[in-house]
């Protein structure tokens, strides 16, 4: 999907709404420890966040005593982010050029969400390849994607979409989606993480599941007492890491370091 076309898209929705939900508190919850987890013991560090939204992520790590910087494409993202404060500096900006930053200049560098909307493998390497120039040596780099089975699964056979998508292209023999133009997400394989995290020439420290099958039980989530969601997210923080959960996740974390 163009520029454009992303930008029409955000005007419309309401990513924070998204993330207050509890489908979005499961996987910010998650997101947030292993966050937590890698930058223990270590003082207040320069992080640039990439998409970063309406800055659900800017703010929560401001609030830890980092130094945050925000860049977000979406003006009216941008305009929502401004409005919160003024402890985030935030620029518009694309994930694949980030010239207005000089190399080895952060300490951590976030990308929660252009993966979701780059869809050619180039792309997401131009975006993977900035994000390590600009980060310091043994800095971190968080990513964030969207899996393939979870669209096959729910955007296919829940929604009965399947048959509509195989014949339109979009699916392949091997129930792998493709993504072209005009379509706004990108899902991903493992396989296809493994691809770009080797052609960047990056290295992985951790890949885990930010939220499992939280989006496909929404219903279920809903109606949890906030006791029992609340152990809810403590299970899915204590089976992220495991492997056999990865692909059929909604989304996957890649945790890389430079």
């Amino acid at each position: 999907m163009s520029e454009k076309d992303i930008v029409k898209y955000y005007n419309k929705f309401c990513e924070d709404k998204r993330l207050l939900s509890r489908h979005g508190q499961v996987e910010f919850a998650v997101t947030m420890h292993y966050i937590k987890k890698h930058l223990k013991s270590k003082g207040p560090l320069k992080i640039l966040d990439v998409g970063a939204g309406t800055g659900r992520y800017s703010f929560a790590l401001s609030d830890l005593g980092h130094e945050v910087t925000a860049v977000e494409l979406v003006k009216y993202n941008l305009g929502i982010l401004k409005s919160k404060g003024e402890k985030i500096n935030a620029y518009q900006g694309d994930a694949r050029n980030l010239k207005r930053f000089e190399n080895d200049s952060f300490n951590v560098v976030l990308l929660f969400g252009p993966m979701y909307h780059l869809l050619s493998h180039d792309d997401k390497l131009k975006a993977l390849r900035e994000a390590k120039r600009i980060v310091k040596k043994d800095g971190l780099i968080f990513i964030s994607y969207l899996m393939n089975e979870y669209a096959v699964l729910v955007h296919g056979f829940r929604d009965n979409c399947i048959l509509d998508e195989i014949n339109a292209g979009r699916l392949s023999a091997g129930f792998e989606v493709v993504a072209k133009e005009p379509d706004l997400y990108s899902y991903v394989r493992i396989e296809d993480i493994d691809k770009l995290t080797f052609d960047a020439g990056l290295e992985r420290v951790e890949i885990v599941s930010q939220d499992g099958a939280t989006d496909y039980m929404r219903d279920v989530i809903n109606s949890m007492s906030k006791e029992v969601f609340d152990l809810y997210i403590k299970y899915q923080i204590s089976v992220s890491g495991r492997q056999e959960l990865l692909g059929a996740s909604s989304h996957v974390l890649d945790i890389l370091k430079k």
